[in-house]
């Protein structure tokens, strides 16, 4: 697809962006398992922090398939679900800190994502800086 300069659009998941991608899919997939168990079987028992892993679950697939996708589109929304990714991560690692009473159970981002080796803090990090590296206009990627 052809940008207003007249430069095509560059693929996202190509190369090192398939990893990427492929990094998301599966936490789409762990989020969204871990939520709908929580949320079925234990609920009442921390219903923020279980909404929070739905929550994150959404984010994570939508960004998935953003990021597999084509086109401007699909670019303006990996960049609007991977910095809602950061927001959320750096929001909720700093509220489960802050006031750990409110967080009786972890979400993904709790602590930044320590329960997952900080992996959800660095993702959105990995994935904005590829979003800016495979913008239209930047050689070399």
């Amino acid at each position: 697809m052809a940008s207003q300069t007249g430069e095509r659009e560059r693929p996202l998941a190509t190369g090192p962006g398939r990893v990427l991608v492929s990094v998301y899919a599966v936490f789409a997939l762990a989020a969204t398992s871990r939520a709908a168990v929580q949320i079925v079987t234990d609920f009442h028992e921390a219903p923020l922090a279980y909404l929070l892993s739905a929550f994150s679950a959404v984010v994570y697939v939508i960004a998935t398939f953003a990021l597999a996708g084509r086109g401007s589109g699909a670019r303006r929304l990996a960049l609007t679900a991977v910095s809602v990714e950061l927001v959320g991560v750096l929001a909720v690692g700093t509220a489960s800190l802050l006031a750990p009473a409110d967080f009786p159970r972890a979400t993904v981002w709790s602590g930044y994502g320590s329960g997952y080796g900080f992996v959800p803090l660095v993702l959105p990090l990995l994935g904005l800086w590829w979003l800016r590296r495979r913008r239209p206009g930047v050689r070399g990627s």
